[in-house]
C-alpha cells in the first residue's frame, strides 16, 4: 500500500514538473545556441588579435554559461509555487549561477591582464617598460581572482540557511576570530602584502635574470604567493615572496640586460702580455656574442709561482656572456698550448746538495 502511494505521489510529480522542466531545458538550450551563433557571427566578423577579440575568446565560456543559468532561474521563480521539490531546484540553479558569476569574473579578470600584457609587447629598447607591466599586472590579476574566488565562496554559503543563522554568531565573535584567523593566515597574509610590495616596487619583472641561493635563474613567473624561476638548467625554483623581501638578491638585469664577465688564466712570469692581448682580442671579433663594448687584458696578481691575467668582456646578456667566457677560455688555452708551451704555469724548485757528512 505505501509504496502504491509512493509511485503515485511520483508520477503526479513528474506530470506537474513536465511543462514546466520542458520549458526550463528549451529556454536553456535556446538561449545557449543563441549565444554561440552570436559569437560565432562576431567571431567571423572581428580580427583574431584585436582586443575585444581577445577579451570575448577568453571570457565567451564562461559568459555563455552564465547567461543559460539566468535563463533558468527566470523560468523556475516563474514556475508555479505548489511544484514538488522547486525549492530545491531553485536553491541548487542559485548555487550554479553564483558559481558561473564567479567563474566569468575570474575569466573576464584573466583575460583584461591577458589584453594589457599584448598591448605592451616586448619592443626593442622598451623592454624594462614591457616587463614592468607584465609583472605587474600579472600579480593584480592573480590577487584579484583570489578576492573574487573568496567572495564567491561567500556568497553561496550564504544560500543555506543554517549558515545565514551562523552569520550573526560569528559576526558578535568577529574580534576574537579575526586575531586568531590573523595568526594562522601569516604565512599567507604576509606573502601577500610581499607581492603588493614587490609589484609595486619592481626589484625584479618577468624574465630577468636573477642569483638567488647560488643559483643562476630567469623569472618565469609571480604568483600571488611566490616566485617562479627557472634555472640554467631547466630546474624550476620556487621561493616565496617574502623571501625576497627578507633577504639580499643579485639582479643581473635590472636596468640593462648587457653584463661584463671575466675569464682568469695563470701562466708563468715569463709568459709575454701583449700576445694574450692580440689573440684575446681576435677572439672577440670571431665571437659572435661579443656586444662591441669592453674587452680588457689586465695582469691582477702574481702570486709565488705564476702571474694571473684577467681577460674581461661583456655581451648582450647572461646566456651569450656564460658562451662567450667558455668560448674565450678554450680558445686562450689552445692558444697558449700551441705558441707559448714553455710559459705554462711551472713549479720552480732548487736542488741543494747536502754535503757528505
Amino acid at each position: 500500500m505505501t509504496d502504491s502511494i509512493t509511485l503515485n505521489a511520483l508520477q503526479t510529480g513528474l506530470q506537474d514538473w513536465l511543462y514546466p522542466g520542458l520549458t526550463a531545458l528549451l529556454s536553456v538550450v535556446i538561449t545557449y545556441v543563441a549565444f554561440k551563433g552570436v559569437l560565432a557571427v562576431i567571431q567571423r566578423l572581428t580580427r583574431r588579435k584585436t582586443v575585444p577579440r581577445l577579451f570575448l575568446d577568453a571570457s565567451a565560456p564562461a559568459l555563455g554559461s552564465v547567461l543559460a543559468l539566468l535563463v533558468l532561474n527566470g523560468v523556475l521563480e516563474a514556475a508555479p509555487a505548489d511544484l514538488p521539490l522547486l525549492p530545491f531546484f531553485q536553491h541548487a540553479a542559485t548555487l550554479l549561477l553564483i558559481i558561473a558569476i564567479t567563474w566569468a569574473l575570474v575569466r573576464c579578470t584573466s583575460a583584461i591582464g591577458e589584453v594589457i600584457v599584448s598591448l605592451n609587447p616586448v619592443l626593442e629598447g622598451q623592454w624594462k617598460r614591457a616587463r614592468k607591466v607584465e609583472t605587474q599586472t600579472r600579480f593584480l590579476v592573480r590577487v584579484l581572482n583570489i578576492l573574487i574566488v573568496i567572495v564567491g565562496i561567500g556568497a553561496a554559503l550564504v544560500t543555506f540557511e543554517p549558515v545565514r543563522h551562523l552569520g550573526s554568531g560569528l559576526l558578535a565573535s568577529a574580534g576574537i576570530g579575526g586575531i586568531i584567523l590573523g595568526f594562522a593566515a601569516k604565512p599567507v597574509l604576509s606573502n601577500l602584502l610581499a607581492g603588493m610590495q614587490i609589484a609595486l616596487t619592481q626589484p625584479f619583472r618577468i624574465d630577468d635574470v636573477l642569483h638567488v641561493k647560488g643559483e643562476w635563474c630567469w623569472v618565469e613567473e609571480v604568483t600571488a604567493t611566490y616566485v617562479v624561476l627557472r634555472v640554467w638548467d631547466l630546474r624550476r625554483l620556487v621561493v616565496p615572496l617574502q623571501w625576497f623581501i627578507e633577504n639580499p638578491f643579485q639582479n643581473w638585469s635590472r636596468n640593462d640586460t648587457e653584463l661584463t664577465g671575466p675569464v682568469f688564466i695563470h701562466v708563468d712570469y715569463s709568459m709575454p702580455i701583449e700576445p694574450l692581448r692580440t689573440e684575446f682580442h681576435r677572439l672577440l671579433q670571431q665571437a659572435p656574442q661579443w656586444n662591441g663594448n669592453t674587452a680588457t687584458v689586465q695582469v691582477t696578481d702574481a702570486g709565488d709561482t705564476n702571474i694571473e691575467v684577467r681577460l674581461l668582456m661583456s655581451a648582450k646578456d647572461s646566456s651569450g656572456l656564460w658562451d662567450l667566457r667558455c668560448a674565450v677560455r678554450e680558445g686562450m688555452i689552445t692558444f697558449i698550448q700551441n705558441r707559448f708551451p714553455e710559459h705554462l704555469p711551472r713549479v720552480r724548485a732548487r736542488l741543494v746538495e747536502k754535503p757528505d757528512q
